[in-house]
């Protein structure tokens, strides 16, 4: 017969036992889904036994709004039903699982039920949620443990967070934290600079029972942001930082050794000194009290000069027929730094022959001397002829070996020099014939008619002057008018304002930037070029048979200024290079020229994904490029070094490097310049702080602007890591000496943006500090700069000068030595001769079995990461000598590239050696 619990339970002890015994004689009770059904009675041989809990709930905690579950597991059971509360939980909600122990072979009951966050809420005081499961047995029952299900949470607010410090070094810090009020109780470490502090590893560290940090000994390295890092199972909260800055309070050296008196005769004064290096203050520590010089007064003994006593008497006449007189020193002596008599102290005098007592018999012997020493002279004299003679004809024989020598280098460089003209139409001025004598050192005959030395004549293809330039997408140019330029010993002239002018009037140049001085023009054929703007890092290499022959381009090369050109940049991206122009676009290269740029990006790829970005003809700005990932069929490749970019590009264009950091670790680097008046004639002092990308570009464009406004160097550039960690860059002035300047800045730092700075888009930033002496006479500074990126680590820099005159050598136009011309055509361009560069490329780019070709010039150049795309050229040795050129075009030296190619067991070197001499 069916049976509900319902009811049943509520009924007296005496009367459950009875229920109980009549469930195990084989009643079933129904009451839902999950009813609990009794289809085999407990065996015999159990049925004494009580139950006992497998499994007891536990303790738990609510989550949010997810609900929890607890487990009772019993054996022997009957039943099993939680109680929550003191109130029975309703059949319905238990999930229950009935199993056989196969060890004992007891029945095994199993309970489930789910606590959701409403039914917790419904207790109101101070009283815990709490459950428990009674587990019934033939014999009797067994309750479990309570198990308390609590509302998990973490409140915002710390009850006390931890204040920042000045400690003096060695002093022991205390940083109070009490985390906020949660369930279950939260947990707590502790932060410095966003890193964990871990007391086992550092023990100076110590972490309380009631969550405040100890630093027993405060360090320098200490100084730092602290924060108090408190979590649970359902949040974690941080404190606000705590700045602890450990300060070191400066000390007196030893005194020096007293200097000499200042008098050299009568009363004068003497000093000494120490300095407050022991230690040296830092970080706002106090600076030494009392006098750095002590003076004290002296008096020197007058010196007193020398003076000679009277001559003594003459001497008798010695065998020598020679007498002898002297004087001393001695009225008075010379004493207390006084002169030294002047002249003479001995004096000797000839005797007469009456006087000298010189007998005969030496007269002989003198006479027998004499005559030998006569025939001595003249055998020496012999001998010193035909030396003599000897000398001369050496000497001859050399003079004529260098003048051979002479003339056939002359031979060989002017059968280098005529190829950059024949064969592209220029009227030679001066000629004369080709010397066959060299044909012992180049091999290769050059494809030239006659040689010259130089050339003065115009610039035009053999062709109509309308086929200058070979467009693919339609003429970018008109033709030039007046179009001839001169070319003088490989040099070309420089008339900007007219070349710009032109280019500013077709459709694609209304860009570019009217700034002669940053743009570079020429004209070259196919012996290639150079073009640079000096003291920018910026050149355009154009290789030899870059620019097919018979044709003649005019190329210019120029930077674009970032605030006139918006690129698209999104995310963490920014801008890591100038934009640099060169063209015109469209024109065909059969090979790839070199255009080389700075950039400001750490140069780590694990950091970085950096992308070479073009703009197209429509104004567009395309990837055409990702570092690491190149394709070597593509018409664009890069070689990323430490502060340059190589871009290999055989469309020319205007280009920009672009970065997207992948972790906060990427860096940019920027520098630091530090500017004040050459002359103040006010009380307030002013000094102006460039923070700006480390490209050579911008460092020229701020010394230029700081030249016009009058402004000189106080303190050399400094280089500093920008990390992409969201946080502004703060700037402040400490240290000053408070009697003679002051601040007149209201806050205690500046501070600039973090996407102003990691944009690029903004070509320099600069903050000024305004100060004010207190006299008109106070001309001395002495402060720190203190620059830091915040939450994170920063640099000091001690600024000492005198603001009326500073002797330093410090002047900006040191910074700015690049003085090589704008643009070289033909070989003047190239470290290597044209002839010797195709002998080179013949002799390498035939594969070797040995491996003595091109790739082992590579590999010896250090150049072995870009193979695959050396191999994918017709010459790979010709690309590898252009990168080359470009990386050592001022400190290049053919004899390390000859030793390269002795190593390799090549023949060129000797001919390196030869032309270096």
């Amino acid at each position: 017969m069916p049976l509900h619990l319902g009811p049943f339970v509520r009924w007296r002890s005496g009367l459950v036992l009875a229920w109980i015994c009549l469930f195990s004689s084989g009643f079933t009770f129904t009451g839902g889904e999950h009813a609990a059904t009794v289809t085999h009675p407990l065996p015999a041989a159990f049925s004494d036994l009580l139950p006992h809990f497998l499994v007891e709930p536990d303790d738990v905690y609510i989550v949010k709004n997810k609900p929890v579950t607890l487990t009772c597991r019993s054996t022997p059971a009957t039943q099993i039903y939680f109680k929550c509360n003191g109130e029975w939980v309703h059949q319905d909600q238990h999930l229950i699982e009935r199993d056989v122990d196969p060890a004992t072979g007891l029945p095994v009951m199993q309970v489930k039920i789910d606590i959701s966050r409403q039914q917790v809420e419904k207790i109101f005081g101070l009283d815990d949620y709490w459950c428990q499961c009674v587990a019934w047995s033939t014999t009797g029952t067994q309750k479990s443990q309570k198990a308390y299900v609590r509302i998990a949470y973490l409140r915002k607010n710390f009850e006390e967070e931890p204040l920042g410090k000045e400690v003096a070094l060695d002093q022991e810090v205390l940083l109070r934290c009490h985390p906020p009020e949660g369930v279950p109780p939260a947990e707590v470490e502790w932060q410095r600079n966003e890193e964990l502090i871990d007391p086992k590893t550092d023990p100076n560290f110590f972490i309380t029972v009631d969550h405040n940090l100890i630093i027993k000994q405060a360090r320098l390295a200490d100084t730092g942001n602290y924060t108090c890092v408190a979590k649970n199972i359902v949040a974690r909260r941080k404190s606000s930082s705590a700045t602890v800055i450990v300060y070191v309070n400066g000390g007196w050296s030893t005194w020096a050794t007293w200097s000499a008196c200042s008098a050299v005769c009568g009363r004068g004064w003497q000093k000494r000194s120490r300095s407050c290096t022991n230690p040296t203050p830092l970080n706002g520590g106090t600076s030494c009290e009392g006098q750095s010089v002590q003076k004290s007064a002296c008096t020197a003994t007058c010196p007193v000069d020398g003076g000679w006593s009277e001559w003594s008497k003459w001497s008798p006449c010695g065998a020598d027929c020679t007498m002898w007189r002297s004087r001393e020193c001695t009225q008075p002596t010379p004493s207390t730094g006084g002169k030294e008599c002047q002249g003479l102290d001995l004096q000797s005098l000839n005797c007469t022959s009456e006087q000298c007592p010189q007998s005969d018999n030496q007269k002989v012997i003198k006479s027998n001397q004499l005559h030998h020493l006569n025939k001595v002279i003249e055998n020496d004299v012999a001998l010193y002829v035909g030396i003599v003679a000897v000398a001369l004809c050496l000497t001859l024989l050399l003079i004529v070996l260098v003048l051979v020598y002479r003339r056939k280098k002359e031979g060989l460089d002017a059968d280098v020099a005529d190829s950059s003209i024949l064969t592209t139409g220029f009227q030679p001025m001066g000629i004369k014939p080709t010397k066959p004598e060299n044909s012992h050192l180049l091999t290769i005959q050059p494809d030239l008619t006659s040689t010259t030395t130089s050339y003065q004549g115009t610039l035009r293809s053999r062709h109509e002057v309308t086929g200058k330039f070979s467009v693919s997408n339609g003429p970018l140019l008109e033709p030039l008018p007046n179009g001839s330029h001169t070319l003088h010993n490989g040099k070309l002239p420089s008339d900007p304002n007219d070349f710009m002018n032109r280019l500013s009037s077709q459709t694609y140049f209304k860009t570019l930037p009217r700034d002669n001085v940053n743009t570079s023009y020429g004209t070259f054929n196919f012996l290639g070029g150079r073009l640079t703007l000096p003291n920018t890092g910026i050149s355009l290499l154009i290789p030899p048979e870059a620019i097919p022959r018979g044709k003649i381009y005019e190329i210019y090369l120029t930077i674009q200024k970032k605030e006139d050109m918006r690129l698209p940049l999104a995310g963490c991206q920014t801008l890591l290079s100038p934009v640099v122009s060169c063209g015109p676009p469209g024109v065909m290269l059969t090979r790839p020229v070199i255009l080389s740029m700075d950039h400001c990006s750490d140069a780590c790829l694990e950091n970085w994904t950096i992308r070479l970005k073009k703009q197209s003809y429509e104004g567009m700005w395309e990837d055409v490029l990702q570092l690491g990932e190149e394709v070597v069929s593509e018409p664009y490749y890069c070689q990323l070094e430490a502060e340059t970019c190589r871009v290999f590009t055989e469309q020319l264009g205007r280009f920009a490097l672009v970065g997207e950091s992948l972790s906060m670790a990427a860096s940019k680097r920027f520098k630091l310049l530090l500017f004040a008046p050459a002359y103040c004639s006010t009380l307030e002092y002013n000094i102006r702080v460039y923070c700006m990308d480390d490209t050579q570009d911008l460092l020229k464009e701020v010394m230029q602007m700081e030249r016009q406004l009058g402004g000189r160097l106080i303190d050399e550039p400094h280089v500093l890591l920008f990390k992409d960690s969201y946080h502004n860059l703060r700037l402040s002035i400490h240290d000053m000496p408070q009697a003679h300047w002051r601040s007149k800045l209201l806050a205690g730092y500046q501070e600039i943006p973090f996407y102003h700075i990691w944009s690029g888009s903004q070509r320099t930033l600069n903050c000024t500090f305004t100060l004010e002496r207190q006299s008109m006479s106070t001309c001395d500074l002495t402060c720190t700069l203190c620059v830091w990126q915040v939450e994170g680590e920063g640099q000091s820099f001690t600024l000492d000068f005198n603001i009326s005159k500073d002797i330093r050598p410090l002047d900006s136009d040191f910074l700015l030595m690049d003085n090589c011309t704008p643009a070289l055509a033909g070989p003047s361009a190239f470290q290597i001769p044209y002839l010797i560069r195709q002998k080179i490329c013949s002799s390498l780019d035939t594969p070797c079995p040995n491996g003595a070709d091109w790739r082992l010039l590579a590999q010896r150049l250090k150049l072995d990461r870009h193979m695959s795309f050396f191999a994918s050229k017709a010459s790979p040795t010709s690309v590898i000598l252009d990168l080359w050129e470009t990386q050592h075009f001022h400190s290049g030296n053919l004899n390390q590239l000859a030793a390269v190619m002795a190593e390799i067991g090549k023949q060129e070197a000797m001919i390196f050696l030869h032309l270096e001499d």
